[in-house]
């Protein structure tokens, strides 16, 4: 068994314990009928019942472990309740989809780099904090919608478009998730600036489809949250933001790649596009000429 092990355990139990300990909660007036303390039970229970998990997992958990358990039972939490959420055919339905969507793409991926990459995971690996611009668009698009949700709620309620959001997010998760088991100790969070011993080219698998799948499947993941939202605004903002993000990326990451593998990177890259639209990446003989 790997090291890594015991961190994955850890995740998957809380994650799981805590989806369990709100799903009861929330669903109980549902299978055993409204009173008024089944309504306190449902609506102030959850909060009751996470409060006293993390107090447990305070007295119990320290450093590392106690931060991932808590982590994941925070996105165990909003993934039961997006499915709360989801199963109402009122416009709660979509934010439902998206909390469920949100919860699986930070869980999944802690996981996958405690499954694959081990050397690498910290409590960072949940991308949580993964800048304030993420924070700021994401807390832009909670706004859009809930404003669109009071003043147009007709808006919200196209849920076959929605629908169509929920199946970009799960292509992008997987495809993401594809990349980061095939590339294993090769894929990491951050830009690599020095080649590591042990550092290969991956060009099989999805690999052999585009050269930055984890970037392509980001991309439509992070798209796909906004057509759940039906946020006009965001998937506009979002397409131009992402796709910007992704180019300055692709362009600065392949700078290394070249430096790292040369020729052999130089012929994947003709051999194989990024992925993403309009976007070339770094092309020395481009970058030559814009000089």
């Amino acid at each position: 068994m790997s090291n890594t092990d015991p961190a994955a355990k850890n995740a998957i139990l809380c994650f799981s314990l805590s989806c369990l300990v709100f799903t009861v909660s929330l669903f109980s007036s549902s299978v055993l009928g409204y009173t008024f303390e089944l309504w306190a039970l449902t609506y102030w229970g959850p909060g009751l019942y996470f409060c006293l998990f993390n107090f447990a997992l305070r007295y119990s958990l320290k450093g590392f472990t106690y931060d991932v358990a808590v982590r994941s039972a925070f996105l165990g939490s909003v993934f039961a309740t997006g499915l709360y959420f989801a199963i109402s055919h009122t416009s709660y339905h979509i934010f439902g989809l998206y909390a469920m969507a949100f919860s699986m793409f930070h869980f999944s991926e802690f996981l996958s780099v405690a499954l694959t990459n081990p050397k690498t995971l910290s409590v960072d690996s949940f991308i949580l904090n993964h800048s304030v611009q993420y924070w700021i668009a994401a807390i832009s698009s909670w706004v859009e919608a809930a404003i669109e949700n009071y003043f147009f709620p007709g808006m919200k309620s196209v849920f076959w478009l929605s629908h169509i959001g929920v199946v970009m997010c799960i292509v992008g998760e997987v495809l993401r998730k594809m990349a980061m088991f095939t590339a294993k100790t090769n894929f990491n969070h951050l830009v690599q600036t020095v080649k590591s011993p042990d550092h290969n080219l991956v060009t099989h698998g999805v690999y052999h489809l585009c050269r930055h799948p984890s970037y392509v499947g980001w991309f439509y993941w992070s798209v796909g949250t906004q057509i759940i939202l039906l946020n006009p605004i965001c998937v506009l903002i979002y397409t131009l933001v992402s796709w910007s993000f992704f180019r300055d990326r692709i362009f600065a990451e392949e700078m290394f790649l070249i430096s790292f593998f040369g020729t052999q990177y130089l012929d994947y890259q003709k051999r194989v596009g990024t992925g993403l639209p309009f976007i070339k990446g770094y092309i020395p003989e481009d970058a030559w000429r814009s000089h």
